[in-house]
């Protein structure tokens, strides 16, 4: 391959892990433009978990062998089966030397520096292919994982050129994944409260615009738990807002554990002392079930005094519901009244009869109009 043609690969390369969202996206580009690069026709990105003596392939591209699959859950192979990671890519580069890659074949090693190669000959012929190279992947000056591109029986055998070309593009891997990891963090950082942990108010008003088009679209039951921790005031009064932040993180802790019970929930904190549980699937029962167990778990706390708990459900008689907003409404009324009422269970909207008092509360026409407790983002008519 031509110095211009090389180039061009490693800018394809860094621009494919740049356009991508997400970890898993980067993953892909990364082996898919290497395997393109190296004129592979398999790659597979790894990484070594010291905690666990494992070298973990994250993605698989290319012409997969029987049992291969492309984001594998439980593909992992025992470091000692491929001493390299420890040995050749640790002890080496750290007294002096380059992480540098190197080619193997099914006969056994070929050009490059080899590492231990019987593991990979074998699999190798085990996967019907002829030959590999293999790239330490160095992140944070230390040795992260691999990259593994591999090309089948029949073909030219990489050569020490290829090894070269292997270790630059393992070094674009690797400041590709430094860049997505820092861009995850921050996403994550966006959309967490950094007291207590949970989602934040951000995520929330995202997940449930998401939550209420599943619902327009194919029927799915959205439900919203909107829950005020109450005495909170009375606890920084009297014994210091430290205290009031360690009942924020404990209660934070007791709506993660009963969101636990409903799969897939997204368990928030919306500000203050206000929180929320999303669900979307479970039944309306379910949730209040799991409401009510938060009321009960929430009362037993050493600090505040329990909390007041509302519910809104697509699946229940409060009408048509086109909007993110108009859920938000009901559940927040909801919360309003069991407050009101210092019930100790939550309260549910459209469960009262025809002229259910939260739903009327909810809708009203001065609550229409931006009159309600707590403004929620979306913008769309009910």
């Amino acid at each position: 391959m031509g110095e211009d043609r090389r180039l061009a690969a490693v800018v394809a390369l860094a621009q494919g892990m740049a356009a991508a969202h997400g970890l898993r996206e980067a993953w892909r580009a990364a082996a898919s433009g290497a395997c393109r690069a190296l004129g592979g026709s398999f790659a597979a990105l790894s990484v070594w978990e010291r905690e666990l003596g494992r070298l973990k392939v994250l993605v698989n591209v290319g012409e997969l062998a029987e049992g291969e699959e492309e984001f594998p859950e439980d593909e992992a192979y025992p470091v000692h089966q491929f001493a390299e990671i420890t040995e050749f890519l640790h002890e080496q580069w750290a007294g002096g030397g380059e992480p540098d890659a190197w080619v193997e074949t099914a006969e056994g090693p070929a050009a490059g520096q080899p590492g231990y190669c019987h593991q990979r000959v074998a699999a190798l012929r085990r996967r019907g292919r002829g030959c590999c190279v293999v790239a330490p992947i160095v992140l944070h000056g230390r040795a992260w994982g691999e990259l593994y591109v591999a090309r089948p029986v029949g073909v030219p055998v990489f050569g020490r050129a290829d090894a070269d070309f292997a270790t630059v593009l393992a070094s674009v891997v690797a400041a590709g994944i430094a860049q997505t990891e820092r861009l995850e963090e921050a996403r994550r950082l966006a959309f967490t409260d950094s007291l207590t942990g949970l989602a934040n108010r951000r995520a929330v008003d995202v997940r449930l615009e998401q939550a209420i088009e599943r619902h327009r679209r194919d029927g799915a039951v959205v439900s919203l738990v909107v829950c005020d921790l109450n005495g909170l005031k009375r606890v920084n009064d009297t014994h210091g807002h430290a205290a009031g932040d360690r009942l924020l993180e404990r209660f934070g802790s007791v709506l993660s554990l009963c969101g636990a019970m409903l799969p897939g929930a997204l368990a928030a904190r919306l500000g203050g002392d206000e929180f929320c549980l999303l669900a979307v699937g479970p039944p309306a029962d379910q949730v209040v079930k799991a409401a009510g167990e938060l009321c009960r778990r929430a009362a037993e706390l050493e600090l505040g005094d329990g909390v007041a708990c509302g519910v809104a459900s697509t699946e229940d008689p409060i009408g048509t519901v086109r909007s993110a907003r108009r859920l938000f409404r009901l559940a927040d009324a909801a919360q309003y009244r069991a407050k009101a009422e210092r019930v100790g269970r939550p309260v549910v909207a459209g469960r009262a009869g025809p002229d259910d008092p939260v739903v009327r509360l909810a809708d009203e026409p001065s609550r229409e109009a931006g009159g309600e407790r707590r403004r929620f983002r979306g913008r769309h008519a009910p």
